[in-house]
């Protein structure tokens, strides 16, 4: 027979708000830093013309995505659309940024084939987050195990 005490299930906790929060202000921070790299060296890097384009955009299309899921809570095809879009131009971005990997940083040197080094540093710097951020996030579920509370039958 069975007492109270028996374990029946494992319940496992939802990482703590301050850490999802942390993540998302640092990712807001960083789509505004994003966007305002791009405005400012707009035509800093004739090297490669799309990584400021890239920052503009990817600052501006998830800074609207991120305000209006907090507003709206929004779940449709919408949204779908979106993170789709978001997907492909990340993937845009990393063919714009890593082939040109350590671009000629001085302008006198060839006019035509430089990039600014502020501009494309942080770039680089901002895509590798991206991808510190995507482990970090997809590895946060797997120490949820860590968590595990046994609870007493029937509650």
């Amino acid at each position: 027979m069975l007492d109270t005490y028996t374990l029946t299930y494992v319940h496992r906790r939802r990482p703590p708000f301050v850490v999802v929060g942390c993540f998302q202000v640092i990712l807001f921070v960083m789509h505004i830093a994003q966007l305002i790299m791009g405005a400012l060296n707009l035509h800093d890097c004739p090297r490669e013309p799309f990584i400021p384009i890239y920052l503009l955009v990817v600052g501006v299309v998830t800074l609207l995505f991120s305000i209006l899921q907090c507003l709206h809570n929004c779940r449709s095809a919408w949204s779908c659309l979106v993170s789709l879009f978001v997907f492909c131009w990340f993937i845009a971005g990393n063919v714009w940024i890593y082939s040109v990997y350590e671009p000629n940083y001085n302008k006198t040197a060839s006019p035509h084939m430089y990039c600014d080094k502020t501009l494309y540093l942080f770039a680089f710097w901002t895509m590798n987050l991206n991808y510190i951020l995507l482990g970090f996030s997809l590895f946060c579920p797997c120490c949820s195990c860590f968590f595990v509370l046994p609870l007493p039958y029937g509650e």
